[in-house]
């Protein structure tokens, strides 16, 4: 596991762009964009489209991620 952010591409409606994200939220996030069965580029294209300008895009990512993993446990608690 890196705990250090490492510097990933992506391309967000044909515009190249980094992200630097852990190994751990980079591997979620892939995980996740299989799930919806998107492009990694894709999900990365609609976070960015519904992020808050003030808040970065690997920010927006994080929370993406965490928001997805919270709410699967809130729902396999029901």
């Amino acid at each position: 596991m890196s705990a250090r952010p490492i510097k990933r591409s992506l391309t967000l409606r044909g515009h190249r762009t980094s992200v630097s994200l852990e190994d751990d939220f980079w591997r979620a996030f892939r995980e996740i964009a299989e799930e919806k069965s998107l492009a990694i580029n894709e999900l990365a294209a609609q976070i960015d489209a519904n992020r808050d300008m003030e808040t970065g895009l690997a920010t927006a990512i994080r929370l993406y991620v965490l928001d997805h993993y919270k709410r699967r446990a809130s729902q396999a608690s029901l």
